[in-house]
C-alpha cells in the first residue's frame, strides 16, 4: 500500500533570469501569465490556480507538483517522510509537503487550493466523420489565435537508477504502471506511470521515468489542449511568433496522444496534446521496446531520426553499457542450464 494516492500533476516550476521572456511565451503557448510575489504564474483554463510557475534565476527546472486529494494525505505523507505540511504561500492558498527524491528533485505535493469553478473551458467544433454526423447546419470558421491549454498532463523526468526511483514514487504516491519500457527483454530503462483513481479513468501516464544518457533534468511538461483544431491553430501561432519547435505534430505509440513539442526561450521543452488514452486501475501493465519511445503511429519523425538533432550526450556509451549487460545475463543464464 502507498502513504497516499495522488489525484494528478499539479505545476511544474522553473527558474529564469528573465520573467518578462517568459510571459511572452507562455502567452503565446496558450497558458495566462500573471504576476505575484515576484513570480510569474501560468493559469490554464481548468479553474487552478496555476500551472507553470517562473522565479527570477538563473535558468533551470527547480520542481514538480502533484496534487493530494485533501490536507489529511499530506499529514500522512508528512509522517512518512519526517517533513512538515507547509502553508503553499502561492496563489490559490493551500497546502504544501516538500520532498526531495532519489536523484534530488524537488517535489511539492499540494493539496486545499481555491480553485474556481466559474471557469468555463472553451468549446471545440463537433466533428462530422464517416460514422457520426454530430454537426448539421453549421459551418466550421476558425480564427487565428493561441492554442487554449485546458490543464497540465504529465511531466517526464531522467533519473540515474529507474527501479530505485520507481519505488519512490510508487510508495509515497500510488503511481501504477501503464507501460514499461525494455531496451531488451527484462533489461527495463523507464515506465510510463499514471494515478491510481480506481474505476475512475485516468490519463495514460501523468509521470514518465526515464534512464536514459545525459544529464539529469526535467525532458518535457505537457499540457492538454481543447481538440485537434485547437492544437494546430496553437502551433500555426507558436510558428508565426518565430518560437522555436521540437517536435511535431504526430501521434505517439504510448498513451496515444497527438503531440506538438515547443521550446520555452531557456531551453525547456513543452509539449501540447489532445485525445489521450485514459485506463483504470483495472488494466494491467504493459511492456513496450525502446523503439516504440520515439516511434509515431503518423506524423513527423522525431529530429533524432530525420538527421535534424545530433543523439544525446552518452548514446553510444549508453547502448554499449546495455549490451554488456545483455551478454553478462547470456553467460548467467548459459551457465546455470550448464550446471
Amino acid at each position: 500500500m502507498s502513504v497516499i494516492k495522488i489525484e494528478d500533476i499539479a505545476h511544474v516550476r522553473f527558474a529564469a533570469p528573465d520573467l518578462r521572456v517568459m510571459r511572452a511565451f507562455l502567452k503565446d503557448f496558450g497558458l495566462r501569465p500573471f504576476e505575484a510575489d515576484g513570480r510569474l504564474y501560468g493559469r490554464a483554463e481548468d479553474g487552478r490556480p496555476f500551472v507553470h510557475v517562473t522565479e527570477p534565476g538563473e535558468a533551470r527546472f527547480l520542481a514538480l507538483g502533484l496534487r493530494a486529494e485533501q490536507v489529511s494525505d499530506l499529514e500522512r505523507l508528512a509522517t512518512h517522510d519526517g517533513v512538515l505540511v507547509e502553508d503553499l504561500g502561492a496563489p490559490g492558498g493551500g497546502k504544501v509537503v516538500r520532498l526531495i527524491d532519489p536523484d534530488g528533485y524537488r517535489v511539492e505535493v499540494v493539496a486545499g487550493q481555491a480553485k474556481d469553478t466559474a471557469a468555463a473551458p472553451v468549446a471545440g467544433a463537433l466533428w462530422n466523420t464517416a460514422l457520426s454526423k454530430t454537426r448539421l447546419r453549421e459551418a466550421v470558421r476558425l480564427s487565428p489565435a493561441p492554442a487554449h491549454v485546458r490543464r497540465i498532463g504529465h511531466a517526464v523526468l531522467k533519473v540515474r537508477d529507474f527501479r530505485r526511483s520507481e519505488r519512490w514514487y510508487k510508495e509515497r504516491f500510488g503511481f501504477l504502471t501503464s507501460d514499461e519500457v525494455e531496451a531488451a527483454e527484462g533489461v527495463p530503462v523507464g515506465a510510463f506511470m499514471r494515478c491510481d483513481r480506481g474505476d475512475k479513468p485516468a490519463d495514460h501516464h501523468t509521470l514518465f521515468l526515464a534512464q536514459l544518457p545525459g544529464p539529469l533534468g526535467l525532458l518535457h511538461a505537457a499540457f492538454e489542449v481543447t481538440d485537434l483544431d485547437d492544437l494546430m491553430l496553437g502551433h500555426q501561432h507558436l510558428k508565426s511568433k518565430n518560437r522555436q519547435s521540437a517536435w511535431g505534430v504526430g501521434r505517439h505509440i504510448m498513451g496515444s496522444q497527438v503531440f506538438d513539442y515547443w521550446k520555452d526561450p531557456f531551453g525547456n521543452e513543452l509539449e501540447h496534446w489532445t485525445d489521450g488514452d485514459l485506463f483504470t486501475a483495472a488494466d494491467p501493465p504493459q511492456k513496450q521496446p525502446m523503439s516504440a519511445l520515439l516511434a509515431v503511429q503518423w506524423g513527423s519523425p522525431h529530429p533524432m531520426f530525420a538527421g535534424k538533432r545530433p543523439p544525446p550526450p552518452g548514446l553510444v556509451s549508453f547502448i554499449t553499457a546495455m549490451l554488456l549487460r545483455l551478454q553478462r545475463l547470456f553467460r548467467r543464464d548459459t551457465q546455470r542450464i550448464g550446471a
